[in-house]
Formats: structure tokens, C-alpha cells, sequence
């Protein structure tokens, strides 16, 4: 079972949406600098469907996407929650999904939105034009590389 430690609605994690991150623990990855070490041990509370539908009654209208930040122990588990948010809003709400995999994982196919790869330090995160990480938007099968979204070019506005 998947347990997540919080939760919060973010406006970059997945652009041009208004997302619910859901915060989950227990990640195997154990990156070097790390931005959230504490999600590396396993705390928090149970991630189900129970939650999932107070969260979507509590925030449905104020959000367009939920993603999972995080779940790289237990994909399957992801993918189903990511099925049930779906179903549960009639599609209306996207998922997303933020795995610290180096591939896409197998059987992985109710995302609107997935970004891929370890963190590696001295190749920087996602808004790194030298990162090794990778967002991808995902419509009707096809799958769009959609990284440079998150590139800082240094000019102030």
C-alpha cells in the first residue's frame, strides 16, 4: 500500500494545470541531494480510494490535475489510483505522475502527464537545460516530450 505525507496544490509541477501533489513516501531511489529526503522513509498515512474521492469531493473544482509525486516502490499501486481518479471524476481530472525511474515502467498507461529520471545532482533538476529528467505529456498514445517547458533561461520578467 501506497502512504503519502502530504498534499498541496502546485501551479509548475504540470504546466498549464492547477494540480493537487500528492506527497508519497517510502521512495527506493535514495538520490544524491535529494530535494525531499523525508519522503524517503516509509510514514504518513494510507493513499486509497477513500482518500482520493474526500480529496477530489474537497478539491475537484479547484484543481485540473492530481499528481503523484512519487509511488516508485509500488508503480502498479500508481497506476490504479491513477484509473480510479478518472473514473471517479468522469475524466475531468488529469493525472500525472512524477517517478524517479530512469524508463517508463510496464503497464503504465493512465497518465495525462509522466516525468521520468533520477535525480542526479550535478546534472540538475528539471528546469536544467543538462538534466537527465524528462516530462512527457501523453495524448491519445502518443507521447510528446514536453521538457523544455521547464527550462530557466536567466531573463528576468
Amino acid at each position: 500500500m501506497l502512504s503519502y505525507v502530504s498534499y498541496d496544490i502546485v501551479f509548475q509541477e504540470i504546466p498549464g494545470e492547477v494540480t493537487l501533489a500528492i506527497n508519497i513516501s517510502n521512495c527506493p531511489n535514495n538520490c544524491k541531494g535529494c530535494h525531499s529526503p523525508y519522503l524517503q522513509e516509509d510514514t504518513g498515512e494510507i493513499l486509497n480510494e477513500t482518500v482520493l474521492a474526500e480529496l477530489l469531493e474537497s478539491y475537484g473544482n479547484a484543481v485540473t490535475c492530481i499528481c503523484f509525486m512519487g509511488g516508485d516502490a509500488e508503480p502498479d499501486e500508481v497506476e490504479r489510483l491513477a484509473v480510479f481518479v478518472r473514473t471517479y471524476s468522469g475524466g475531468k481530472i488529469k493525472t500525472g505522475w512524477y517517478s524517479g525511474c530512469d524508463i517508463f515502467p510496464v503497464n503504465i498507461s493512465h497518465f495525462d502527464f509522466v516525468k521520468l529520471g533520477s535525480y542526479v545532482e550535478n546534472l540538475g533538476g528539471l528546469d536544467a537545460p543538462t538534466t537527465n529528467q524528462r516530462f512527457y505529456s501523453i495524448e491519445n498514445g502518443t507521447v510528446t516530450d514536453m521538457t523544455e517547458l521547464f527550462f530557466r533561461t536567466g531573463k528576468e520578467t
